[in-house]
């Protein structure tokens, strides 16, 4: 469910006239609506309950402070892979112990200040990077903590090349083997503690099957670095839940609890997981203004003032993200995404960005309502 609706053909986000707020702030802007991202979160929440997870956010889908506050102020913690993300955490108020920090290029600064900050855990990508942590805790007299990142080998066929973390030859995580190998090296360090165990096989994952393959393999793990005397308290199984940009539908948590629960429950385990764009995708728009209309060759382009600086999704990865205008005819109201491109009165129409690439299209081809300037 979301909260952005049209009323007598104009669009709300939740009381909130989109044409009016346009007039008064400009655009392009991005618009929020809180209502949206606590319900997602209640949601899988609610859909976890049984193992009663950690529900690190992933800030990188969507780093607004004022969306973090809230979550925050829900018991959320934080998923973050750079300094600036952390510090947003932090302007949040969200609980240090409560985030996880990822990323394969940790600089040392970066590290000091997530020691600094008492965060959870950071999620170790290879030995090279333990060491260092290790090194640097020392050099501050503190103690940290580590997920060490295990790459399953397993992916989401659907999922796009650019975003599969899983595979063997990614540059992200270790192989169960050389997991085996690192905790005989670095199992029992004083420094820093590597007590978890951390999944991500990538963004978006559409159905549960590879979650539970993943899993499947980080239990047998776990229950072998125990049998050798390691302590393995927590499993962080990622994130990576889809959204549909499609039908703008959030995803049915359910579905991925029933497959997931059982199989972490009473393992003696915490839970994490990292959601994102499941959380966000749908509780946020970009709003944009017609600056002008053109005609080349045989298309119509609609040139807009927000461009893949804004909204990189589509450029970057050929994905699709739906497009209406704020104002349309009663008729033209998308009561279903999928099925508003079969509405009456609509024109093949390219919607561009002013960047100078080609690349910098929202929408090739799209059967849209007519547009004019403003």
């Amino acid at each position: 469910m979301d909260h952005f609706q049209y009323r007598n053909g104009q669009l709300f986000a939740e009381d909130v006239n989109i044409d009016d707020l346009a007039s008064k702030v400009g655009t392009p802007m991005y618009v929020y609506s809180g209502k949206t991202l606590l319900n997602h979160f209640t949601k899988l929440r609610d859909a976890f309950a049984a193992v009663d997870p950690v529900i690190c956010y992933s800030i990188k889908s969507c780093g607004n402070v004022n969306l973090l506050k809230l979550l925050a102020a829900q018991g959320a913690g934080m998923d973050v892979v750079s300094g600036g993300e952390l510090y947003r955490a932090q302007l949040a108020n969200a609980d240090m112990s409560k985030v996880v920090y990822a990323g394969v290029g940790k600089t040392d600064a970066e590290i000091e200040q997530g020691i600094d900050a008492g965060i959870g855990y950071f999620n170790i990508e290879s030995e090279a990077e333990f060491e260092n942590i290790a090194s640097i805790a020392q050099q501050m007299g503190k103690v940290a903590h580590a997920a060490l990142r295990v790459n399953p080998d397993i992916y989401d066929p659907k999922t796009h090349d650019k975003t599969t973390t899983g595979k063997k030859e990614t540059k992200f995580g270790v192989d169960i083997e050389r997991a085996k190998r690192f905790f005989e090296s670095y199992g029992n360090n004083p420094h820093c503690k590597p007590t978890a165990i951390h999944l991500h096989i990538g963004s978006p994952i559409y159905s549960p099957e590879p979650y539970v393959k993943a899993i499947e393999k980080a239990l047998i793990l776990i229950d072998e670095l125990r049998t050798s005397g390691y302590t393995i308290d927590t499993l962080d199984i990622g994130g990576g839940f889809a959204a549909d940009y499609e039908s703008g539908k959030s995803p049915n948590w359910q579905d991925y609890a029933d497959a997931i629960v059982p199989l972490v429950k009473d393992k003696g385990l915490k839970i994490i997981l990292e959601p994102g764009r499941t959380i966000s995708g749908n509780a946020g728009i970009l709003v944009t203004r017609v600056q002008y209309l053109k005609k080349g060759g045989n298309k119509k382009f609609v040139i807009v003032d927000t461009g893949m600086h804004h909204l990189i999704r589509p450029a970057m990865y050929d994905a699709f993200h739906f497009l209406w205008p704020t104002r349309v005819d009663a008729s033209q109201v998308p009561m279903q995404r999928l099925e508003a491109m079969d509405l009456p009165g609509l024109q093949l129409t390219d919607v561009v960005g002013p960047v100078c690439e080609s690349s910098d299209v929202f929408a090739q081809q799209r059967m849209l309502p007519p547009m004019e300037r403003g």
